[in-house]
């Protein structure tokens, strides 16, 4: 069965997909929120697609509707919002979380 933790990662995966062409170089997005329901069950070999549609942009916030839907049924609904990082200083401040040795 399709579980809802990839249901999520592929709601998340279509909200990035949808804006990285338009980003400038250098940067990406981050996911800081997801309201997800999941509404039907998908038997393991069917295929799920999810897709995403950017109803507000506030700054570097970008908030998506998402939703999946497999052969059958709409799968998913939600809400997600990510964040217009610069990925190099992004990617320092994670790695600074980690001890010095």
């Amino acid at each position: 069965m399709f579980a809802t933790p990839a249901l999520v990662a592929l709601m998340e995966k279509a909200a990035l997909s949808s804006v990285e062409p338009w980003l400038e170089q250098g940067t990406t997005t981050v996911g800081t929120r997801v309201d997800v329901k999941h509404l039907a069950a998908t038997p393991v070999g069917m295929t799920v697609v999810a897709t995403s549609r950017l109803v507000e942009v506030d700054g570097k916030r970008l908030v998506f509707e998402v939703e999946a839907r497999d052969n059958v049924d709409l799968v998913g609904t939600g809400i997600h919002e990510r964040f217009i990082v610069k990925a190099e200083s992004f990617m320092r401040r994670v790695q600074d979380k980690l001890p010095k040795n």
